[in-house]
């Protein structure tokens, strides 16, 4: 397959159209995961929330193009659409690797004079506890292989070949930005409310790595946790997006 790194298709997604909406929920997918994983949401969110998803290069509808190499350079494509729609306060939500965007999204707004209002994120380390891991240098059976036992692949496309040559590309991809991401050293603290999730059978985090994530904001942080493994946030999303409510309404988004 031929890619492109240009494409005049958009990294953010309306996922639910609001007119005047008082509050846009961001949600940043995990390693190979695209934006239609939380069209689920919008029947769940207040009637002035705006729900939105980014799809990264090399995903569902970007397929043809290369995937980004780095985190910083996905925050700053999705922080520019973002500063080009009608202004209203933002919160963003990101599971693994999309918690990893998300933030250094929130880091770009809150520069630009525009800061988010809640970051909520998932099944992610903090940023200082982030990084490592060598998934990425994997050969393509073991890859395929753990991130099969993982649960980020669906068991009815597991076994089919052509769709694993397809996938496996844009997977490594994910992991290798995800596990060579690396924080600024000298990253000013975000002024939002911070709230983490985890699920307490996930391999890949605990309640100490995801209480990593209090150092990234002067704001209050809080976490919450449910049992599971590291998807099951999102394949039963009802009471993370009624929790995600919660903290929105409280900070005086209509429902």
């Amino acid at each position: 397959m031929s890619r492109t790194r240009r494409s005049n298709r958009r990294w953010v997604r309306t996922l639910t159209s609001v007119d005047d909406p008082t509050a846009r929920l961001v949600c940043f997918p995990h390693s190979g995961g695209t934006a239609a994983v939380y069209r689920p949401w919008s029947a769940a969110l207040p009637a002035g929330v705006a729900l939105h998803a980014v799809q990264y290069p090399g995903h569902a509808d970007r397929l043809a193009e290369d995937p980004v190499t780095s985190i910083a350079e996905m925050a700053t494509q999705v922080a520019a659409e973002l500063l080009r729609l009608p202004p209203t306060r933002y919160a963003l939500f990101g599971h693994s690797l999309g918690a990893l965007v998300a933030y250094e999204t929130a880091r770009v707004l809150r520069d630009h004079g525009d800061p988010v209002r809640h970051l909520f994120v998932s099944g992610a380390a903090g940023p200082w506890l982030a990084g490592g891991g060598t998934t990425h240098q994997l050969d393509d059976e073991d890859l395929w292989s753990a991130v099969t036992k993982l649960g980020g692949i669906e068991p009815d496309i597991a076994d089919e070949p052509e769709l694993r040559d397809l996938l496996l590309p844009v997977l490594r991809s994910d992991i290798t930005v995800h596990e060579t991401y690396r924080p600024a050293p000298d990253a000013a603290p975000l002024g939002c409310p911070v709230r983490g999730y985890y699920n307490t059978d996930d391999p890949l985090v605990d309640a100490d790595r995801v209480a990593g994530w209090a150092g990234v904001s002067n704001a209050a942080f809080s976490m919450r946790a449910w049992p599971g493994g590291h998807f099951q946030l999102l394949a039963h999303p009802d009471e993370l997006v009624a929790d995600i409510v919660a903290a929105l309404t409280a900070g005086g988004v209509r429902r």
